[in-house]
């Protein structure tokens, strides 16, 4: 692994980013700056914390603390995600793919973090 655009956690989050911030902006416009920004602040959170985590990654506790920020970020975007999806049933129709594609990839950061606390070395 020679950086962290290597990482499948990097890649999933961001591709996910790009999908859920222009959808983000179909909410009504009184709630694009409150749940449509929360939606988009934590998404892009997931991505950054995991390139932010990398670059400690020498000091194993920090990239771990990073990594569960991430996963932290992965599970309050599917908390904003479930509740437009009940709140504007229909408005973004790949809804329910989201919420599941961050499901998938909570699991794949917190297997991460699983590995990097036994295997990683610094």
């Amino acid at each position: 692994m020679k950086s962290y655009e290597d990482l499948d956690i990097y890649k999933i989050s961001l591709s996910l980013f790009y999908e859920v911030h222009p959808a983000s902006l179909l909410l009504p416009k009184y709630e694009l700056y409150e749940l449509g920004s929360q939606l988009r602040r934590s998404s892009d959170s997931v991505n950054s914390n995991v390139v932010e985590g990398y670059g400690r990654k020498r000091y194993k506790a920090d990239f771990i603390k990073f990594l569960v920020y991430s996963h932290s970020s992965c599970l309050e975007t599917k908390g904003h995600l479930l509740k437009i999806k009940n709140l504007y049933t229909g408005l973004i129709p790949e809804i329910e793919r989201f919420i599941n594609d961050y499901d998938v990839l909570g699991a794949k950061i917190f297997n991460f973090i699983k590995y990097v606390d036994n295997n990683w070395q610094t």
